[in-house]
């Protein structure tokens, strides 16, 4: 939406209805159109309308980042060098979520190329394993978790991949922000959680790079959804311990 407004492109951007609304409007005031597909069909159904909607619109393009090659390639040239260069080669395991594939993809091949011992582990929501048990669902995980396996994704240099619940992801993003002074997304607090655990079991003196995404400015508004789930396990919790006294 930014490089459209700048270069006077129209773009119309297709996502699931669940997006959040700060995420809405961020892209609406850069001028892009919005076309919401049903959430139910997840980022598939996304695709899908996009597709649909270029084979009817003249000169139309459609960058496709879950088939672009250009995806993991920028990452290989960039991301994968600057840890290289700000580890100094030192560096025990990688972290990162998986949505199209493109980071973790691109930064595996290199790192697997210059630290033979490295371990390489994806994230991805425990409510739609797709990838540890071929299995899609619905999560709240927005940025990862496309529930199909990306065509840009390379499996290979994937040594482990952790299934992170939602609430486990939202509560580091939480935590990140009011221990860290960082605020982040719900996306980044699943890699965090993900990375937090590979540190516990390599243990003391090991180095962990973690991918953290996006801001947590674009998700505020989920915030009342995992404060509902939050109170009704508290209240589950309380019913069980009421009951155990009984």
């Amino acid at each position: 939406a930014m490089v459209a407004a700048v270069k006077g492109y129209r773009v119309v951007l297709v996502m699931p209805d669940d997006m959040t609304l700060e995420r809405r409007f961020i892209l609406r005031s850069l001028g892009a159109e919005l076309l919401l597909t049903p959430a139910g069909e997840g980022m598939a159904g996304a695709v899908r309308a996009a597709q649909e909607l270029i084979e009817k619109t003249s000169g139309a393009f459609m960058p496709q980042q879950f088939e672009n090659p250009a995806n993991p390639e920028i990452h290989r040239q960039t991301t994968a060098q600057e840890i290289l260069k700000a580890t100094r080669g030192r560096l025990n395991a990688f972290v990162a979520g998986i949505g199209t594939g493109g980071t973790i993809t691109g930064v595996a091949e290199i790192l697997k190329k210059e630290l033979s011992e490295i371990l390489i582990v994806g994230v991805e929501p425990a409510s739609s394993p797709v990838l540890t048990e071929d299995r899609p669902g619905r999560h709240m995980i927005q940025g990862i978790g496309a529930n199909f396996v990306p065509e840009v994704l390379n499996r290979r240099v994937i040594d482990r991949i952790l299934a992170v619940p939602d609430r486990d992801a939202f509560l580091t993003a939480r935590s990140l922000a009011q221990q860290e002074g960082l605020l982040l997304g719900v996306s980044a607090g699943a890699a965090a959680f993900g990375a937090l655990q590979i540190a516990r079991e390599l243990g003391p003196g090991k180095r962990v790079a973690v991918i953290l995404p996006d801001t947590g400015e674009r998700y505020s508004s989920l915030e009342p959804y995992f404060e509902f789930e939050e109170g009704r396990r508290g209240c589950t919790r309380a019913r069980e311990r009421a009951a155990a006294h009984a």
